[in-house]
């Protein structure tokens, strides 16, 4: 019979996620935000698929609730889930390479999804090929916008390497110093 208490590492893990949804209440930089982090630590450590988009979709769910509710959340959800999927595609053999990627990736495909529902959602824009490269041009007014922090996609970028760098760097010397939390 299976041992059905709570293991550590589940524990730490699903903690540092509940840290990154608490992390989004109080204020900060538009953008710069862990809920890349979040999406990536949980695709690359949760182990079972259902748990690593269940438990940080959950937790972005929960922030929201706080937070408050959005036209754009489908895409921003969407844009997560694919971020939990690269994070199990890197589960296998973490890196501090391979995070750096999955760091700067997620941020470029936050901007791509987001800014497609913005061309899908906006009656602005035609809904052609042409309407579509309207809508990535008008986004990228927010690659060199500084008038939020550095800029709205670099916050998006920062955050997520920021984010990343404590969450996974966290399970790393946490790992080193309780070696319960390793892998079983």
């Amino acid at each position: 019979m299976k041992n059905s208490s709570i293991k550590p590492r589940l524990v730490f893990i699903v903690t540092v996620i509940l840290f990154g949804a608490f992390m989004r209440l109080i204020p900060h930089w538009p953008n710069f935000t862990p809920i890349a982090a979040m999406a990536l630590f949980g695709g690359a450590y949760l182990g079972r698929r259902f748990l690593a988009y269940a438990i940080p979709i959950l937790a972005l769910l929960l922030s929201d609730m706080i937070i408050g509710f959005h036209d754009s959340m489908l895409a921003v959800y969407m844009a997560f889930a694919i971020t939990v999927t690269i994070g199990l595609l890197i589960s296998q053999k973490v890196s501090a390479g391979k995070v750096l990627l999955a760091s700067v990736s997620s941020s470029v495909i936050f901007f791509m999804v987001t800014n497609f529902a913005a061309w899908m959602g906006n009656p602005i824009y035609p809904q052609n090929f042409i309407g579509l490269a309207e809508a990535y041009v008008a986004g990228l007014v927010f690659f060199n916008d500084g008038s939020y922090g550095i800029s709205f996609f670099m916050n998006e970028l920062l955050g997520g390497l920021f984010y990343n760098t404590i969450f996974f760097g966290a399970f790393y010397f946490a790992r080193l110093r309780f070696p319960v939390l390793a892998k079983a």
